[in-house]
């Protein structure tokens, strides 16, 4: 009998998991990865012939090695994996995601002044007008998985909208709205409280689209008052005071690695 092939998301899925407990990569992303620098500062450095691999000098960009059992060394010295860091931070609104902004405005990094850590990233943004739980990593492969469509983890929002909702337009959240031509669509949406002129939503999403909540507001001739980010993939942002920072817990970090998947492929 032939052996059952299992769904395309089951293989996409798979195949993510795999990609970060394996260990053969790029000798750029190799280096990237383990906190030395940038792709781009990989290559160059390469290219100057100052990385070697188990001793040996490699000047090929495209070199494959094995993290697990590869010696890396640029400049004679070898290079330790960094240690590390996942961090989750209650933006305020007003803040920008970029860690320098063209126009002078306050950054999420400005939050982050006592973390002098090479390579923290965001995993995701959120837009300046928005609040809420955002995550920081210097973990590349851990943020590029936690974003992956595939893995369907998802981030859930309280929003204050002008209006109260009704059934119809929940139901339109969750079967689909069109903007712009592209169809948008909530995982979840229900009614969370009201008063006389406004009431606040909660809102799951499984997918990234940019700005995907307040252009199904929009369509729905609703506007948006606040949209504050509470979770993603069950790690709550609980009572974290606005602007605080602090590290998560080894027990959510198992918790968000077993949602996508990534548990599983190092214990195999």
């Amino acid at each position: 009998m032939r052996e059952r092939r299992p769904p395309n998301k089951t293989r996409e899925r798979t195949k993510l998991a795999d990609n970060a407990a394996g260990k053969r990569v790029t000798l750029p992303r190799a280096l990237s990865k383990l906190g030395y620098c940038s792709r781009t500062q990989a290559e160059r450095l390469i290219a100057e012939n100052r990385v070697a691999v188990n001793g040996r000098a490699v000047t090929d960009i495209s070199a494959w090695v094995d993290l697990a059992t590869a010696r890396i060394s640029v400049d004679g010295l070898v290079i330790a994996a960094e240690t590390k860091i996942y961090l989750m931070l209650n933006k305020p609104r007003g803040l920008v995601t970029t860690r320098h902004d063209p126009e002078g405005r306050p950054t999420v990094y400005d939050c982050l002044r006592d973390f002098d850590i090479p390579h923290l990233s965001p995993v995701g943004r959120l837009d300046k007008a928005s609040e809420g739980l955002l995550l920081f990593t210097n973990d590349t492969e851990f943020a590029q998985i936690l974003l992956d469509p595939v893995t369907h983890v998802t981030k859930t929002y309280h929003v204050q909208i002008d209006r109260i909702m009704d059934d119809e337009a929940i139901a339109a959240m969750t079967s689909g709205i069109r903007h712009d031509g592209e169809l948008l669509t909530a995982t979840a949406a229900r009614r969370l409280r009201q008063g006389d002129r406004n009431s606040w939503i909660e809102v799951e999403l499984d997918e990234g689209r940019n700005r995907q909540i307040r252009r199904m507001l929009e369509a729905l001739e609703t506007e948006c008052l606040r949209l504050v980010r509470v979770a993603i993939g069950g790690l709550e942002l609980g009572e974290l005071p606005k602007g605080a920072v602090r590290a998560l817990t080894e027990a959510e970090l198992q918790s968000l690695r077993r949602k996508t998947g990534i548990e599983k492929a190092r214990r195999n």
